[in-house]
């Protein structure tokens, strides 16, 4: 019965504590700067402050708890936005609060009906800041109009809400919001952003008579249903740490959860943490609370996915072949790092399996009484399929971008994940092009076939060749790829040449220097070559035959068939090639089953990467000849 008792005085009480406190005033005319030494108005106890709160090199106007190490702000101006050193907030002389550029530019006051008879301003003990007229009438509170916080003795009334934080750094308007309804009903909203509209609603109190939100002086935040606060619906637990003991607030956080925290005022050897923790929270896992609406990306952003952590809070993830859009905020969203797929093919595509994940709102297709396989080729053979979760014999399609990603441990289903086999990087913030680390293995005969198509596919790839030679001087890659394993190249006879080729017999292609034939080698029957014969023997074909082979034989260049061995008789020079079964250039392109944009695509960043390749290669041998010719002593060279 004394603690009803006491519990009904502090309610009878708490009227007159916010009304009746001491305070100091601030008159008119005066003014804080970023620049002054304490750039802020404290209360009569010191527990709260108003004033520029740094950011880094940057400021925030707001109000904090001055007595904690950890950043404590309760309440923002000017939207959240950062001001410049050198800014200026100041009570003026008709009485309006004004927020100042350092070179007196205006950009925020307060906006009041009332403002006229505003005497003076003052910091509250509750953690109120209030403009008040001679008699002491408040004029204008900054409890009636809070960003992301409330605090014990503050109350939000009907249509007030709480607008989150963009991120936990960035005090602007984010993408949550709780609000008290007219209708009663305690809502928490996923917002449009820039614009104030709302995608539906993923947490609420379900009640239609909700008056006031009480946040009242002993800790406790209920939402008052009806006149008076006999009937209630508890946001807080009913046994709760003492005000006298322990700080407390309540912020919708930036990532869309409604949290009560509580802070020990004094430090008691240990027992208590020397931080802010967690007594409650709605709504229990956020993760998972946003199932109902088809808009909107949810927790995490697009095309990624929230699991929550050890401490309950969520994480997000970018699915196996996607990165952050943002590497600072994962909660931003992720991109593909691979190229998207062609409809009409799936070749070059493949599934990645995540355990007890979904994108609820992103479905476009559902299939009944299937098999896993038959929903990973549906999926694969569906150019708009951006995954597909199968679970208990049911398939489903999902399209780009993916939403409201979530990972929920009760879920008996998996997500499978579409992506490009293709190590191909995208990497859209630079638009620079960066190195395949699986380079693609170019059929021999396609290269060595059509020296005209050669040259016309090499005008339409010479700038991506460009790209990557500045992203790898820029990054000074020049580092030599390592060599072939277990290979040595042969130096083969004129003749032994002529009797694999059966003196030249077939041919495979016909270039502007040089004709290729298909042959045999006697050392290993098995394995066919096509031997390239350079017929017009001028200096720049030697040269050339020179670097190919130089560079060929000491290096693991995929991109470029591999080199086996070579001729270098005299008027004879012949480089042999491993043997491919596709076919020219021309006939792999212009006849029978014609490779898709995407293979097309893949064909030219490898030919671009081969002429990088040979590009850095001659560049780096010029470099060390030159070394060498200007080498003071010989012990100074070393050959690599």
């Amino acid at each position: 019965m004394a603690s009803v008792f006491l519990y009904l005085l502090s309610l009878l009480l708490f009227p007159l504590f916010s009304s009746a406190q001491t305070y100091r005033n601030v008159t008119l005319g005066t003014s804080l700067s970023t620049n002054d030494k304490n750039p802020y108005w404290a209360s009569p106890s010191g527990e709260f402050a108003f004033g520029f709160y740094p950011i880094q090199d940057v400021f925030v106007l707001a109000i904090w708890y001055e007595k904690i190490a950890v950043e404590s702000i309760i309440w923002t101006a000017n939207g959240g936005n950062t001001v410049e050193s050198g800014s200026k907030i100041e009570l003026t002389s008709d009485g309006v609060l004004s927020l100042s550029t350092p070179n007196g530019t205006q950009i925020w006051k307060v906006e009041s009906m009332d403002s006229i008879g505003v005497t003076s301003a003052a910091m509250l003990d509750t953690g109120n800041f209030v403009l008040s007229s001679d008699e002491s009438a408040i004029k204008w509170a900054s409890f009636d109009i809070p960003t992301d916080t409330i605090v014990p003795t503050q109350i939000l009334n009907p249509l007030g809400k709480l607008s989150a934080r963009l991120t936990q750094n960035d005090y602007s308007q984010g993408r949550f919001e709780l609000i008290l309804q007219g209708d009663g009903n305690l809502v928490l909203y996923q917002k449009a952003r820039p614009t104030e509209d709302n995608y539906d609603g993923y947490w609420d109190t379900a009640t239609t008579n909700g008056s006031q939100l009480i946040f009242n002086q002993s800790g406790y935040i209920y939402l008052s249903l009806g006149s008076g606060n006999t009937n209630r619906s508890s946001l807080t637990p009913t046994t709760q740490v003492s005000p006298r003991e322990f700080y407390h607030r309540a912020t919708l956080d930036f990532d869309g959860a409604f949290r009560h925290y509580t802070y020990p005022k004094k430090f008691t050897g240990g027992r208590w943490r020397q931080s802010w923790s967690v007594s409650e929270y709605v709504p229990s896992n956020i993760c998972t609370a946003f199932g109902g609406s088809a808009l909107g990306s949810g927790v995490c952003g697009f095309n990624s996915y929230c699991k929550l952590d050890d401490n309950q809070r969520p994480q997000c993830n970018c699915p196996p072949r996607y990165t952050y859009i943002d590497s600072n905020n994962t909660f931003n969203g992720c991109k593909q790092d691979f190229l998207p797929q062609i409809c009409g093919t799936s070749d070059g595509f493949e599934l990645r399996e995540i355990p007890s994940t979904d994108w609820p709102t992103s479905d476009y297709g559902r299939f009944t009484s299937v098999t896993e396989d038959w929903c990973r080729e549906t999926c694969l053979d569906d150019c708009f399929c951006a995954a597909a979760i199968i679970r208990e014999g049911t398939c489903w399609l999902k399209k780009f971008p993916l939403s409201n990603g979530k990972t929920d441990p009760t879920d008996k289903g998996k997500a499978l994940i579409k992506v490009g086999k293709s190590q191909l990087v995208l990497n859209n913030r630079n638009n620079s092009c960066k190195k395949d680390r699986d380079n693609l293995i170019l059929p021999g005969s396609i290269l060595l076939g059509s020296s005209m198509l050669f040259n016309l596919l090499l005008i339409s790839v010479i700038c991506l060749a460009i790209c990557g030679f500045r992203h790898k001087k820029q990054h000074q890659m020049r580092q030599d790829p390592p060599s072939i394993s277990g290979m040595n190249l042969r130096s083969f006879t004129y003749n032994e040449l002529e009797e694999a080729t059966d003196k030249f017999k077939e041919k495979l292609g016909k270039g502007a220097f040089s004709t290729v034939y298909k042959g045999i080698l006697e050392s290993n029957p098995q394995s066919l070559v096509a031997v390239k014969r350079l017929e017009s023997v001028v200096e720049g074909v030697e040269k050339e035959f020179r670097a190919e082979m130089s560079a060929i034989g000491r290096t693991n260049h995929k991109n470029l068939v591999q080199l086996f061995g070579f001729c270098d008789e005299g008027a004879h020079r012949l480089l042999v090639y491993e043997f491919m079964k596709n076919g020219s250039l021309a006939s792999f392109l212009f006849e029978g089953s014609r490779p898709d944009w995407y293979q097309r695509i893949q064909i030219a960043f490898g030919i671009a990467r081969g002429i990088v390749y040979l590009h850095e290669k001659r560049n780096t041998n010029a470099r060390r000849s030159n070394r060498s010719l200007h080498s003071p002593s010989p012990r100074s060279f070393h050959l690599h």
